[in-house]
């Protein structure tokens, strides 16, 4: 496991994630208090950040990159349950062990907080506390999204809902709206996607194939998505929604 800090990003005002992260409420004396136990993590692709069962030294979010949530039965089979992508948190006041492992898919920085002076923090700082509990009620909502995805939609709903995910999670980073052409690096390869959507790979490949022929999306290589109608691609999800940010 990495533990050099990663110093790229030294200070909150240029955060690309601070308008979404634990921190978004807090004023400067909050900011202040939350940089004298913050510091920078970097892993690289397939680095475990954590293991299940682990004891968390800290708590944090992520700044740039995509990791992934498992869990492994007894048996040694194991299940993608979630991903982490920027501005989401990872750890759970507390609470000691981790519950799931946690893996870097790809290059990984996390601003981090020392997990007890964080835990202090919070009690004393009303806007800490009411941020993270919107973050948890918004990853609850997105947990029960994922339940009707995996149980009710056919791979090409599959297909588009992930695509649908990423692109909104990455207008709302750049806080643009969801009009007019989307463009992104898809963060996943699709050996990752087809263990997320319980797809086989060759499932995966045909479906982002025939999205791309019938045109809801332009595909340059195997990352570079443009998607010239957030409208279409929502249909293609099966989801009626404004196509609103999934935050």
């Amino acid at each position: 496991m990495s533990t050099q800090p990663q110093l790229c990003h030294t200070s909150c005002d240029d955060c690309p994630i601070r308008h979404r992260a634990v921190c978004a409420h807090c004023d400067a004396d909050e900011l202040e208090k939350l940089e004298e136990i913050k510091y920078y993590r970097s892993f690289e692709a397939g680095q475990t950040v954590i293991w299940s069962g682990d004891q968390m030294s800290f708590v944090g979010s992520v700044v740039s990159g995509i990791a992934t949530l498992t869990q492994t039965m007894e048996d040694g089979r194991t299940q993608m349950v979630g991903l982490l992508l920027p501005s989401d948190f990872v750890g759970r006041p507390g609470r000691d062990g981790a519950p799931y492992d946690v893996v870097a898919t790809t290059d990984l920085v996390m601003c981090c907080f020392r997990k007890k002076p964080f835990e202090e923090l919070m009690a004393r700082t009303p806007h800490i506390a009411h941020r993270l509990l919107e973050m948890t009620l918004d990853e609850l909502d997105a947990a029960r999204e994922w339940m009707l995805v995996l149980g009710r939609k056919t791979a090409r709903e599959k297909i588009a809902s992930l695509l649908s995910i990423i692109a909104r999670r990455d207008a709302s980073l750049s806080m643009r709206g969801v009009s007019g052409p989307m463009v992104f690096d898809l963060p996943l390869t699709r050996e990752a996607m087809a263990d997320y959507l319980g797809l086989t790979l060759e499932t995966v490949s045909r479906q982002i194939s025939a999205l791309k022929k019938d045109g809801v999306i332009h595909l340059e290589g195997k990352r570079h998505v443009t998607i010239p109608d957030m409208g279409r691609l929502m249909e293609e999800a099966g989801d009626d929604t404004d196509g609103g940010f999934l935050v």
